[in-house]
């Protein structure tokens, strides 16, 4: 299957650089994976501008035989920007290595040290292979923080740190030596920062305009919140092949909490249901009782006056994704799955299980078709059927969630 064209930012001693990877991609049989870049060298850039600028004009690299890159020349230079997502801080890991090893800092030493091996393999950095290769808690971060449970994988996690800290300056400067910015074509160069200049016009432009067409409502923005979006507490409806339940979720340091302890949801079949139940036995006992706010819900749950009212961003269909997926691309509802991988991946990181943040990772098949389409990009080609590997990840994903719910 033939996989895109991705602009990245490489964190390295000179800074933040700009450049293009061409993730696995299947090609006459064989398996392929390139950079922006030649025998030589990885070819990077301080500026995006440059970056368009040499897509726009040089005819020799090492992606120009890639089944995408015709349609590369012609993107912007917003488009050619990196997405978060596609931010490797390559330099920063020691920093990083030394935080508790949590489910963020693990995905993202994952994240970094799977790009660094895929720059080694590609460009033939076998110094930097064998750092990789010299603690077998690098081959693990994928797993997620499992492997780095009780003494064994205190162990393992220590002998990795250590490892960092003595030899990731043989990386950095393996990867130093390996990058380098080529001249671009000073014409492209003046086209593209022109480009970047008028889109800040125009979008300062739209932000004006949007100001004086709104200013009218000024006074209905001004009116209070209701009560969820002041308690920041959300009621959600998740739609099942049994069902739809509510339930309620908020985030605490920017961390998912549901209503529900040790890995289950309370869940309940109708807005009633639920409030009488927080009014009852659900005022503590749970997850959601350390939220500051959540007094609040259950002395108006305990009167009486306890309204659910679930936002509709906050309605999540998680049945049927699966046969859709199994159909072809253009049969997904991208919206809906976007709302359900959003659910996947809080559900999972709550209850601590990294499942699915592992199935939905842009390396894997199944995260890579989710990323294809919730996040449209016209460097992207048609993934190529059939599917049913991943609609069966898909469903067992979904499966895990449905059986986290205890219904009252």
């Amino acid at each position: 299957m033939a996989s895109d064209i991705v602009p990245i930012q490489l964190s390295l001693t000179e800074g933040d650089l700009v450049t293009l990877w061409a993730p696995r991609w299947r090609e006459d049989g064989e398996e392929w994976e390139a950079f922006l870049g030649d025998e030589d060298s990885l070819f990077v850039f301080p500026e995006v501008t440059q970056l368009a600028a040499f897509v726009r004009t040089a005819r020799e690299h090492d992606l120009v035989d890639h089944p995408a890159w015709s349609v590369v020349p012609d993107l912007t230079v917003a488009e050619l920007t990196p997405d978060e997502t596609q931010q490797y801080d390559i330099v920063g890991v020691p920093e990083i290595a030394a935080e508790k090893a949590d489910t963020w800092t693990v995905g993202e030493l994952a994240e970094i040290t799977e790009m660094v091996r895929s720059i080694a393999d590609v460009c033939g950095l076998e110094s930097v292979t064998e750092v990789l290769d010299s603690a077998p808690g690098f081959a693990l971060l994928r797993q997620g923080t499992l492997p780095f449970v009780g003494r064994e994988g205190a162990r393992l996690w220590t002998q990795m740190v250590d490892t960092i800290g003595s030899k990731w300056d043989d990386v950095i400067d393996a990867l130093d030596d390996l990058v380098d910015t080529p001249t671009v074509d000073a014409a492209a160069l003046a086209a593209a920062e022109k480009e970047v200049v008028l889109d800040d016009e125009v979008e300062d432009a739209d932000t004006t305009k949007t100001g004086e067409d709104t200013e009218p409502e000024a006074e209905e923005d001004d009116a209070p919140a209701g009560f969820w979006e002041e308690v920041g507490i959300d009621p959600i409806r998740i739609a099942t092949r049994d069902g739809e339940f509510l339930t309620l979720r908020c985030y605490i340091n920017d961390k998912a909490v549901f209503l529900g302890s040790a890995g289950k949801i309370d869940a309940f079949r109708s807005e009633r249901a639920l409030a009488r139940w927080i009014s009852e036995e659900g005022a503590d006992g749970h997850d959601l009782a350390r939220a500051s706010t959540w007094s609040e819900i259950v002395e108006r749950a305990t009167v009486g006056e306890l309204t659910v009212e679930v936002d509709e961003l906050n309605n999540y269909a998680i049945a049927g994704i699966d046969h859709d997926i199994v159909e072809g691309t253009s049969a997904v509802d991208a919206s809906q799955m976007e709302l359900a991988a959003e659910l996947l991946l809080d559900v999972g990181d709550w209850a601590r299980d990294d499942e699915a943040r592992e199935a939905l990772a842009e390396s894997q098949s199944l995260g890579w078709l989710v990323s294809f389409l919730t996040k449209p990009d016209p460097t992207r080609l048609q993934p190529s059927p059939p599917f049913d590997a991943e609609a069966a990840r898909w469903r067992e994903l979904v499966e895990e969630v449905v059986a986290r719910l205890q219904v009252h």
